[in-house]
């Protein structure tokens, strides 16, 4: 049988958690690191767009899990550390357990629904992911809701709403005749989204015991052993150059903004960086915009008015204006 921590051991356990999400003060680089995130992040649909021509998505999901085992897991095997015994504990296996089960669902669900929508659709429908895991935090601790909050809430739902203003006849033809692709597409984001915030409450549950990046070490560990009976590795060898280039930006896409996004923690208040983040769906439409111009015919783009981007704003105000007010 494990033996239970000491309280000597969880006093170091604690701590390490804490350094780790403990600001060093230097914003700059925070800023720095959060921005080369929320870029990478914009840039993610794109990419996966790019690849989705040859592959499908359980492929593409295992190649970045193995991908981010690989080079995470390495480095964190080089740094020691990992806290593996405490999953013998059956409160935080079980945590564990959800959150890689969240993950990997988000994961694989949002590439599904990315296929059947666009790049920029996807983005914005994600952005629920943050607001859920907010209402299930709230509701779990018991907390009330502040102003701010519901504000912060009700701007971002305005703006999706504004967002989609040319899309409403499609979504009401597909509804009334049994669903369409577009519409199935967004479904399975805001599916994605709904298993993200309960991935994300599962985390910050086992941010008590583990590192952030311990956590995605196992979790990136399990999604390249699950997801493998059902991918079809050998089918790179069908793709041409610029899929090549695509799946393998996708990889290291998860790396880079991932790691940025956590080293960012370390230099920066939590609020500021998530804050930062939230333009990502602007930075989305911009490249997707550029890339269309560049590459014509390569993606295709949301339809846009000047509605639609004034509702992309709201988007990016809205959920600004949570991620600022979660922290206080």
């Amino acid at each position: 049988m494990n033996k239970p921590q000491t309280p000597t051991q969880q006093t170091k356990a604690t701590a390490r958690v804490r350094q780790y999400h403990a600001p060093s003060g230097r914003w700059r680089l925070g800023f720095l690191l959060a921005l080369t995130t929320a870029v990478m992040w914009g840039l993610l649909p794109i990419a996966l767009k790019g690849v989705l021509t040859a592959l499908d998505a359980t492929t593409i999901t295992w190649y970045r899990f193995l991908v981010s085992a690989v080079v995470v897991g390495g480095v964190y095997c080089v740094r020691g550390g990992f806290q593996g015994r405490l999953l013998l504990k059956p409160r935080l296996a079980i945590l564990m357990i959800g959150a890689i089960l969240g993950l990997l669902s988000n994961y694989w669900l949002y590439l599904v629904g990315l296929d059947l929508s666009t790049a920029e659709a996807s983005q914005m429908m994600i952005q629920l992911a943050p607001v859920l895991l907010l209402v299930l935090s709230l509701w779990v601790h018991k907390e009330p809701f502040s102003r701010w909050q519901l504000l912060g809430i009700a701007t971002l739902l305005t703006g999706m709403a504004l967002f989609f203003n040319l899309r409403w006849g499609q979504f009401a033809e597909e509804i009334g005749s049994g669903g369409g692709r577009y519409t199935l597409g967004l479904a399975y984001i805001i599916l994605a989204a709904i298993l993200w915030a309960f991935y994300g409450l599962a985390q910050k549950e086992l941010l008590k015991n583990f590192g952030s990046q311990e956590v995605l070490v196992i979790i990136y560990v399990a999604g390249s052993i699950v997801f493998l009976p059902w991918s079809a590795p050998s089918d790179v060898f069908q793709m041409n150059t610029s899929q090549w280039f695509y799946l393998i930006f996708a990889c290291i896409n998860t790396v880079i903004a991932y790691g940025a996004f956590a080293f960012a923690l370390e230099h920066w208040e939590a609020s500021r960086v998530s804050a930062t983040v939230t333009i990502v769906p602007i930075l989305t439409l911009c490249f997707v915009s550029l890339f269309s111009w560049l590459v014509p015919g390569s993606i295709t783009p949301e339809p846009m008015n000047g509605l639609g981007w004034f509702g992309a704003m709201l988007v990016v105000a809205g959920a600004m204006t949570t991620a600022l007010v979660r922290s206080k």
